[in-house]
């Protein structure tokens, strides 16, 4: 029996990590473990939700000295578009993990974009010491065999998972984020041309992190109503389980988040994404569906690719 610690972007009500922790801790439960503690920014909820047990993210060393295996995964924790600190982070706890005798798991992570070259100094370093690394990507798997690290590709756990292909007809799913490069001009321009093209669908819109989506979400809607759009609904606070369903039921998907995208194509929705990083465009040629990109002004050929696909 093995005592499993697994690092991640937990407790941030973020919908693709959370489905991710539920997968991978069933994944752990029906294998070998004894104990699965999740390194998390709100223990208690965590515990709660998923039946295990929680530390908080800067108080991880005493169930770590506890602990078999520590899982560094899955996502993209180990990039630094979002924050060189969000890098050092996740490598501090595998560093930690490694001068303490713990065996490192890398699991499902899409590797990189790693702009620094510290953070590739370390990043190299550590997932060279790691027992075993799974990548979710074909070109997170290139950069390490440039770096000459051995890595098992894998399909990205949500990915893994069956959806049933509903073919609703009538909804469709707009889900945003915020980000630097987002606009206001961005967001009244797709708004513009969502109510252009579904004028005689419903509108839902979806927060899949409230803090970071939910503002976004209320002036997509305010846009949509300047363009004769009065009937959008904003959709948050659902549980994994219940976004899995909404999702499935869109007839439509226009989403920047990779594991909305994820759902919808696994369930059959017209999907189109939107380029805010480099997995959506990954994903993007993996699955082929349409993209658009945060500076265009015109989404016409994009929309029309989305209406006519299978």
């Amino acid at each position: 029996m093995t005592k499993y610690i697994v690092s991640g972007y937990i407790g941030f009500d973020n919908f693709g990590d959370e489905a991710i922790a539920s997968i991978l801790i069933k994944q752990l439960k029906e294998k070998d473990a004894e104990k699965v503690t999740l390194i998390s920014s709100n223990p208690s909820k965590t515990s709660k939700l998923y039946d295990v047990s929680s530390c908080g993210r800067f108080n991880f060393l005493p169930e770590l000295l506890k602990s078999d295996v520590l899982i560094s995964g899955g996502g993209s924790l180990l990039q630094d578009v979002t924050s060189f600190k969000s890098l050092m982070y996740y490598l501090i706890i595998i560093y930690t993990a490694l001068i303490f005798g713990k065996k490192v798991i890398i699991f499902s992570q899409g590797i990189g974009p790693i702009n620094s070259k510290l953070g590739q100094f370390l990043t190299k370093i550590a997932l060279g010491l790691a027992s075993e690394v799974t990548v979710r990507d074909g070109k997170s798997q290139a950069l390490l065999n440039k770096w000459g690290i051995k890595s098992t590709l894998v399909l990205d756990p949500v990915l893994t998972l069956d959806f049933e292909n509903k073919h609703n007809i009538g909804t469709v799913g707009i889900q945003l984020r915020d980000f630097e490069t987002l606009s206001e001009v961005f967001i009244d321009n797709l708004a513009k041309k969502v109510s252009d093209e579904f004028k005689d669908k419903e509108i839902k819109i979806f927060s899949l992190q409230d803090s970071i989506d939910l503002s976004v979400c209320f002036k997509f809607k305010s846009c949509l109503g300047k363009y004769g759009i009065n009937n959008s609904k904003i959709i948050s606070g659902l549980s994994v389980n219940d976004t899995y369903e909404e999702i499935s039921n869109l007839e439509y998907l226009v989403s920047m988040r990779f594991h909305s995208l994820v759902v919808g194509v696994k369930s059959g929705v017209k999907t189109l994404g939107i380029n805010y990083d480099p997995k959506i465009k990954n994903l993007s040629e993996e699955y082929h569906f349409p993209i658009i990109e945060l500076s265009q002004t015109n989404f016409d050929n994009e929309f029309s690719t989305l209406k006519n696909s299978k």
